[in-house]
Protein backbone atom coordinates (compact mmCIF):
# COMPACT_ATOMS: atom_id res chain seq x y z
CA UNK A 1 0.00 0.00 0.00
CA UNK A 2 2.71 2.28 1.06
CA UNK A 3 4.44 1.88 -2.21
CA UNK A 4 1.56 2.25 -4.17
CA UNK A 5 0.80 5.72 -2.66
CA UNK A 6 4.23 7.24 -3.23
CA UNK A 7 3.80 5.94 -7.18
CA UNK A 8 0.87 8.15 -7.25
CA UNK A 9 2.04 11.04 -5.14
CA UNK A 10 5.57 10.90 -7.22
CA UNK A 11 4.41 13.11 -10.70
CA UNK A 12 3.09 16.07 -8.00
CA UNK A 13 7.00 15.83 -6.20
CA UNK A 14 8.17 16.04 -9.56
CA UNK A 15 6.07 19.12 -10.53
CA UNK A 16 6.89 21.38 -7.22
CA UNK A 17 10.90 21.50 -8.38
CA UNK A 18 9.30 22.44 -11.73
CA UNK A 19 7.21 25.25 -10.06
CA UNK A 20 9.83 26.30 -7.89
CA UNK A 21 12.24 26.60 -11.16
CA UNK A 22 9.59 28.58 -13.08
CA UNK A 23 9.02 31.07 -10.42
CA UNK A 24 12.89 31.55 -9.77
CA UNK A 25 13.08 32.25 -13.70
CA UNK A 26 10.43 34.53 -13.60
CA UNK A 27 11.92 36.52 -10.46
CA UNK A 28 15.15 37.20 -11.78
CA UNK A 29 13.40 37.57 -15.58
CA UNK A 30 11.33 40.55 -14.43
CA UNK A 31 14.42 41.73 -11.55
CA UNK A 32 16.74 42.36 -15.02
CA UNK A 33 13.81 43.94 -17.14
CA UNK A 34 13.38 46.40 -14.37
CA UNK A 35 16.89 47.15 -14.11
CA UNK A 36 17.33 47.76 -17.74
CA UNK A 37 14.20 50.00 -17.75
CA UNK A 38 16.16 52.21 -14.87
CA UNK A 39 18.73 52.35 -17.14
CA UNK A 40 17.11 53.14 -20.01
CA UNK A 41 14.70 55.56 -17.87
CA UNK A 42 17.54 57.58 -16.35
CA UNK A 43 19.20 59.09 -19.40
CA UNK A 44 15.40 61.19 -20.00
CA UNK A 45 15.02 62.07 -16.26
CA UNK A 46 18.79 63.41 -16.24
CA UNK A 47 17.24 65.67 -19.90
CA UNK A 48 13.85 66.89 -18.47
CA UNK A 49 16.18 67.88 -15.09
CA UNK A 50 18.81 69.74 -17.32
CA UNK A 51 16.29 71.33 -18.96
CA UNK A 52 15.16 73.04 -16.00
CA UNK A 53 18.28 74.02 -14.38
CA UNK A 54 20.09 77.74 -14.12
CA UNK A 55 23.19 77.31 -16.63
CA UNK A 56 25.39 78.48 -13.67
CA UNK A 57 24.00 75.42 -11.53
CA UNK A 58 25.15 73.30 -14.64
CA UNK A 59 28.15 75.01 -15.05
CA UNK A 60 28.83 74.56 -11.57
CA UNK A 61 27.94 70.82 -10.10
CA UNK A 62 27.45 69.44 -13.82
CA UNK A 63 24.15 67.42 -14.71
CA UNK A 64 21.81 66.45 -11.67
CA UNK A 65 18.86 64.31 -11.65
CA UNK A 66 16.85 66.52 -9.66
CA UNK A 67 17.44 70.32 -10.33
CA UNK A 68 19.31 72.05 -7.77
CA UNK A 69 18.78 75.42 -9.43
CA UNK A 70 15.11 75.44 -10.85
CA UNK A 71 14.93 77.59 -13.88
CA UNK A 72 12.94 77.99 -16.99
CA UNK A 73 14.82 80.31 -18.73
CA UNK A 74 15.73 77.67 -21.45
CA UNK A 75 12.05 76.63 -22.43
CA UNK A 76 11.66 81.01 -22.18
CA UNK A 77 13.99 81.33 -25.17
CA UNK A 78 13.17 78.37 -27.05
CA UNK A 79 9.40 79.30 -27.37
CA UNK A 80 10.56 83.10 -27.30
CA UNK A 81 9.01 82.98 -30.80
CA UNK A 82 5.78 80.99 -30.81
CA UNK A 83 4.54 81.44 -34.43
CA UNK A 84 7.87 80.21 -35.59
CA UNK A 85 7.95 77.36 -33.01
CA UNK A 86 4.40 76.73 -34.52
CA UNK A 87 5.26 76.66 -38.18
CA UNK A 88 8.17 74.64 -37.80
CA UNK A 89 6.04 71.92 -36.15
CA UNK A 90 3.37 71.86 -38.63
CA UNK A 91 5.95 71.74 -41.40
CA UNK A 92 7.35 68.21 -39.30
CA UNK A 93 4.16 66.98 -38.38
CA UNK A 94 2.60 67.18 -42.29
CA UNK A 95 6.18 66.42 -43.49
CA UNK A 96 5.86 62.87 -41.62
CA UNK A 97 2.34 61.68 -41.87
CA UNK A 98 2.89 62.32 -45.11
CA UNK A 99 5.87 60.90 -45.85
CA UNK A 100 4.85 57.92 -43.61
CA UNK A 101 1.07 57.03 -45.32
CA UNK A 102 2.50 57.06 -48.83
CA UNK A 103 6.06 55.76 -48.05
CA UNK A 104 4.28 53.25 -46.19
CA UNK A 105 1.98 52.07 -49.19
CA UNK A 106 4.47 52.10 -51.37
CA UNK A 107 6.42 49.95 -49.49
CA UNK A 108 4.16 47.12 -48.52
CA UNK A 109 3.11 47.19 -52.71
CA UNK A 110 6.71 46.93 -53.71
CA UNK A 111 7.39 44.19 -50.62
CA UNK A 112 4.24 42.09 -51.79
CA UNK A 113 4.68 42.11 -55.73
CA UNK A 114 8.60 40.81 -54.70
CA UNK A 115 7.09 37.77 -52.43
CA UNK A 116 4.93 36.70 -54.80
CA UNK A 117 6.07 33.24 -56.12
CA UNK A 118 4.51 33.83 -59.24
CA UNK A 119 5.89 37.08 -60.48
CA UNK A 120 8.85 35.91 -62.59
CA UNK A 121 11.12 38.83 -62.30
CA UNK A 122 11.03 39.04 -58.94
CA UNK A 123 14.58 37.50 -58.38
CA UNK A 124 16.28 40.40 -60.34
CA UNK A 125 13.74 43.00 -59.32
CA UNK A 126 15.06 42.19 -55.74
CA UNK A 127 19.05 42.24 -57.04
CA UNK A 128 18.10 45.74 -58.64
CA UNK A 129 16.93 46.85 -54.85
CA UNK A 130 19.86 45.39 -52.79
CA UNK A 131 22.12 46.56 -55.29
CA UNK A 132 20.96 50.24 -54.60
CA UNK A 133 22.29 49.63 -51.04
CA UNK A 134 26.22 48.87 -51.75
CA UNK A 135 26.67 51.32 -54.32
CA UNK A 136 25.47 55.10 -55.23
CA UNK A 137 25.67 57.88 -57.52
CA UNK A 138 27.23 60.28 -54.65
CA UNK A 139 26.21 63.73 -53.27
CA UNK A 140 27.08 65.67 -55.66
CA UNK A 141 24.95 64.23 -58.70
CA UNK A 142 22.49 63.78 -56.19
CA UNK A 143 21.93 67.09 -55.43
CA UNK A 144 22.34 68.12 -59.12
CA UNK A 145 19.11 66.25 -59.59
CA UNK A 146 17.38 67.47 -57.22
CA UNK A 147 18.08 71.03 -57.75
CA UNK A 148 18.57 71.13 -61.64
CA UNK A 149 16.32 68.32 -62.87
CA UNK A 150 13.58 68.04 -60.53
CA UNK A 151 13.53 71.68 -58.93
CA UNK A 152 12.36 70.70 -55.42
CA UNK A 153 14.49 73.42 -54.47
CA UNK A 154 12.55 74.85 -51.24
CA UNK A 155 8.81 72.38 -51.69
CA UNK A 156 7.88 70.37 -49.28
CA UNK A 157 8.47 67.35 -51.55
CA UNK A 158 12.20 67.68 -51.42
CA UNK A 159 11.80 66.68 -47.63
CA UNK A 160 8.94 63.77 -48.13
CA UNK A 161 10.36 62.15 -51.64
CA UNK A 162 14.01 61.24 -50.81
CA UNK A 163 13.28 58.98 -47.74
CA UNK A 164 10.50 57.96 -49.20
CA UNK A 165 11.38 54.27 -49.98
CA UNK A 166 13.94 52.44 -48.08
CA UNK A 167 15.14 49.07 -48.80
CA UNK A 168 15.79 47.83 -45.92
CA UNK A 169 12.42 47.99 -44.86
CA UNK A 170 10.92 46.70 -48.15
CA UNK A 171 13.23 43.69 -47.60
CA UNK A 172 11.84 42.92 -44.14
CA UNK A 173 7.95 43.76 -45.18
CA UNK A 174 8.72 41.20 -47.84
CA UNK A 175 10.06 38.45 -45.79
CA UNK A 176 6.79 38.86 -43.42
CA UNK A 177 4.72 38.72 -46.52
CA UNK A 178 6.45 35.46 -47.65
CA UNK A 179 5.06 33.68 -44.52
CA UNK A 180 1.59 34.37 -45.09
CA UNK A 181 0.50 30.83 -46.97
CA UNK A 182 -0.16 31.12 -50.82
CA UNK A 183 -3.56 29.31 -49.94
CA UNK A 184 -5.40 32.61 -49.56
CA UNK A 185 -3.80 34.48 -52.53
CA UNK A 186 -4.80 31.62 -54.56
CA UNK A 187 -8.47 31.16 -52.91
CA UNK A 188 -8.90 34.65 -53.23
CA UNK A 189 -8.13 34.59 -57.02
CA UNK A 190 -10.39 31.51 -57.84
CA UNK A 191 -12.86 33.71 -56.19
CA UNK A 192 -11.91 36.32 -58.80
CA UNK A 193 -10.43 38.77 -56.97
CA UNK A 194 -7.99 40.77 -58.37
CA UNK A 195 -4.20 41.67 -57.09
CA UNK A 196 -4.89 45.25 -55.74
CA UNK A 197 -7.83 43.56 -53.90
CA UNK A 198 -6.33 40.86 -52.55
CA UNK A 199 -3.48 43.19 -51.49
CA UNK A 200 -6.18 45.40 -49.55
CA UNK A 201 -8.34 43.37 -48.23
CA UNK A 202 -6.21 40.13 -47.40
CA UNK A 203 -2.33 40.77 -47.08
CA UNK A 204 -2.75 43.96 -45.51
CA UNK A 205 -5.13 43.43 -42.49
CA UNK A 206 -2.63 39.82 -42.53
CA UNK A 207 0.11 42.50 -41.90
CA UNK A 208 -0.26 44.58 -39.20
CA UNK A 209 2.39 44.05 -37.23
CA UNK A 210 5.12 44.59 -39.76
CA UNK A 211 2.78 47.36 -40.96
CA UNK A 212 3.18 48.94 -37.34
CA UNK A 213 7.28 48.52 -37.59
CA UNK A 214 7.77 49.87 -40.59
CA UNK A 215 5.47 52.78 -40.24
CA UNK A 216 7.23 53.26 -36.67
CA UNK A 217 10.91 53.05 -38.69
CA UNK A 218 9.57 55.80 -41.38
CA UNK A 219 7.73 58.44 -38.77
CA UNK A 220 10.71 58.40 -36.75
CA UNK A 221 13.21 58.79 -40.27
CA UNK A 222 10.67 61.96 -41.40
CA UNK A 223 10.27 63.40 -37.53
CA UNK A 224 14.31 63.53 -36.91
CA UNK A 225 15.99 64.56 -40.80
CA UNK A 226 17.31 67.96 -40.84
CA UNK A 227 19.93 66.83 -43.07
CA UNK A 228 17.95 67.47 -46.34
CA UNK A 229 16.49 71.00 -44.85
CA UNK A 230 20.14 71.73 -44.55
CA UNK A 231 20.52 70.83 -48.35
CA UNK A 232 17.24 72.47 -50.26
CA UNK A 233 15.45 74.54 -47.85
CA UNK A 234 16.57 77.97 -47.66
CA UNK A 235 12.84 79.89 -46.49
CA UNK A 236 11.77 80.07 -43.21
CA UNK A 237 8.74 79.37 -43.72
CA UNK A 238 9.56 75.32 -44.94
CA UNK A 239 11.72 74.70 -41.97
CA UNK A 240 11.18 71.57 -40.17
CA UNK A 241 11.48 71.27 -36.41
CA UNK A 242 14.81 70.05 -35.99
CA UNK A 243 16.55 72.19 -38.81
CA UNK A 244 14.70 75.25 -37.02
CA UNK A 245 16.28 73.91 -33.66
CA UNK A 246 19.89 73.00 -35.43
CA UNK A 247 19.30 76.85 -36.82
CA UNK A 248 18.70 78.45 -33.48
CA UNK A 249 21.28 76.23 -31.58
CA UNK A 250 23.88 77.39 -34.19
CA UNK A 251 22.81 80.74 -33.53
CA UNK A 252 23.19 81.05 -30.07
CA UNK A 253 26.94 79.18 -30.28
CA UNK A 254 28.08 81.53 -32.97
CA UNK A 255 26.85 84.55 -30.84
CA UNK A 256 28.88 83.31 -28.12
CA UNK A 257 31.87 82.76 -29.90
CA UNK A 258 31.52 86.11 -31.48
CA UNK A 259 31.85 87.81 -28.26
CA UNK A 260 34.61 85.93 -27.10
CA UNK A 261 36.28 86.85 -30.32
CA UNK A 262 35.85 90.65 -29.74
CA UNK A 263 36.88 90.06 -26.18
CA UNK A 264 34.03 91.46 -24.51
CA UNK A 265 32.25 89.58 -21.32
CA UNK A 266 30.53 86.05 -22.19
CA UNK A 267 27.22 85.97 -19.61
CA UNK A 268 27.68 82.54 -18.06
CA UNK A 269 24.29 82.50 -17.73
CA UNK A 270 23.50 82.44 -21.10
CA UNK A 271 21.04 78.28 -21.18
CA UNK A 272 23.41 76.94 -23.71
CA UNK A 273 23.68 73.65 -22.27
CA UNK A 274 20.13 73.93 -20.81
CA UNK A 275 18.80 75.06 -23.62
CA UNK A 276 20.16 71.57 -25.77
CA UNK A 277 18.48 69.53 -23.52
CA UNK A 278 15.32 71.34 -23.87
CA UNK A 279 15.64 71.10 -27.39
CA UNK A 280 15.97 67.55 -27.10
CA UNK A 281 12.52 67.15 -25.33
CA UNK A 282 10.72 69.35 -27.50
CA UNK A 283 12.16 67.44 -30.51
CA UNK A 284 11.81 63.82 -29.13
CA UNK A 285 8.28 64.62 -26.66
CA UNK A 286 6.14 64.02 -29.54
CA UNK A 287 7.00 61.42 -31.36
CA UNK A 288 7.10 59.19 -28.23
CA UNK A 289 3.44 59.57 -27.50
CA UNK A 290 2.84 57.40 -30.95
CA UNK A 291 5.40 54.07 -29.53
CA UNK A 292 2.43 53.03 -26.51
CA UNK A 293 0.12 53.19 -29.40
CA UNK A 294 1.69 50.35 -31.52
CA UNK A 295 4.20 48.69 -29.00
CA UNK A 296 1.97 45.67 -29.03
CA UNK A 297 2.71 44.93 -33.10
CA UNK A 298 6.53 46.14 -32.63
CA UNK A 299 8.07 43.16 -31.27
CA UNK A 300 5.96 40.53 -33.50
CA UNK A 301 6.90 42.37 -36.76
CA UNK A 302 10.49 43.01 -36.15
CA UNK A 303 10.98 39.59 -34.75
CA UNK A 304 9.18 37.81 -37.83
CA UNK A 305 9.86 39.71 -40.86
CA UNK A 306 13.61 39.18 -39.44
CA UNK A 307 13.44 36.21 -39.30
CA UNK A 308 11.16 34.59 -42.08
CA UNK A 309 11.95 34.30 -45.62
Amino acid sequence: MSSTTANIKSPEVRRKPANRDKMVLSVIGYVTLTVLAIFCIFPFILVISSSLSEESAIIEKGFQIFPTAFSTEAYSLLFKYPAEMLRAYGVTISVTAIGTIVGLFLTSMTAYVLSRRDFKWRSRFSFFFFFTTLFSGGLVPWYLMIINYLHLKDTLLVLILPMMMNVFYIIVMKSFMSSIPDAITESAKIDGAGDFRIFMQLIVPLSKPALATIGLFIALAYWNDWYNALLFISKSELMPLQYYLYKMLGNMDGMRKAMMASGAVVNTDLPTESLKMAMTIVATGPILLAYPFIQKYFVTGLTIGAVKG
